[in-house]
């Protein structure tokens, strides 16, 4: 049986700045289920605010 995955689930590290937080931005504009994690609590609410409004 084929399994169709049609939000892929991505986990990305360091999400709280630089280019993970970019990739967690870009996966979220691309539909993915994004799961992150930092050390900044202050950065990654903003970083969670943002995908949530991405839908």
């Amino acid at each position: 049986m084929e399994t169709v995955i049609s939000h892929p689930v991505v986990l990305v590290t360091g999400a709280t700045a630089g280019i993970g937080r970019a990739t967690a931005l870009a996966f979220g504009r691309e539909g993915a289920r994004v799961i992150c994690s930092g050390r900044n609590d202050a950065a990654g609410a903003k970083l969670v605010a943002e995908l949530r409004e991405m839908g």
